[in-house]
């Protein structure tokens, strides 16, 4: 499984080069960009130190629409109240779903947020599944280099003993899933149910290769039904 590490319209370059610097110790390379050229700056390469390869390959994207679109499975990181989105996972929670997905699964993107304000609800709905870094109650949270740090830590496992997932049909399962869901709610009349959507969405990200596949049967046949 590869995993991308994607900063979302970081603003200190200091930042991106301590992001950089902890992808590079723990085996991580793939770095996505969205919406900021501050990984260009000369700061960014001084406290990268011996990980520029990380910044010099890193991908530029608008929108984190666009930085996900090739990616399977999408975690996001967020210090906020899980609200109404989706299942919140903590890092070690999050290790086993990834070693899980990890023979069936191409790609993963690992997202965090804006140093200040995070990730937006419309980004965080974007994600599969969200996670966080449990921390002492009032205290500030963590700073970026150091968030991706914790993460890089407790997934490196799942890059020091990668495996090659296996051969996956044309289109991703739990993609395909996830928009068969979507439609038959549409057949049904129901798309507009937010609670049963949310609810849905929600779980959707934590089935495991088993399950998805007896879903989209089940799916199959209810959609071959609704036909007759």
């Amino acid at each position: 499984m590869q995993i991308h590490i994607v900063l979302v319209a970081p603003a200190r370059p200091e930042n991106i080069g301590a992001a950089a610097r902890a992808m590079k110790t723990m085996g991580f390379s793939s770095l996505r960009i969205v919406d900021s050229q501050a990984y260009l700056e000369p700061a960014a390469r001084w406290v990268a130190h011996g990980s520029a390869d990380i910044l010099d390959n890193a991908q530029h994207f608008d929108t984190l629409e666009a930085a996900l679109a090739d990616v399977d499975f999408t975690v996001a990181t967020t210090a906020r109240s899980r609200a109404r989105f989706h299942y919140y996972c903590s890092p070690s929670e999050l290790t086993n779903i990834l070693h899980e997905k990890q023979s069936w699964t191409s790609s993963c993107a690992l997202v965090f947020g804006r140093e200040e304000s995070g990730l937006s609800n419309e980004e965080l709905a974007l994600a599969d599944i969200l996670t966080g870094v449990p921390m002492v109650a009032d205290y500030p949270s963590l700073n970026l280099g150091q968030a991706v740090m914790v993460f890089c830590y407790q997934l490196s496992s799942l890059v020091q003993n990668n495996v090659e997932p296996e051969a996956l049909a044309e289109e991703n399962q739990l993609v395909a899933l996830r928009q068969r869901v979507h439609r038959l709610l549409g057949t049904l009349d129901v798309a507009d149910d937010q609670k049963l959507t949310d609810w849905l969405d929600q779980r959707l990200g934590l089935l495991a290769k088993r399950d998805t596949s007896m879903l989209h049967t089940l799916l199959h046949d209810i959609e071959k039904m609704l036909k007759k």
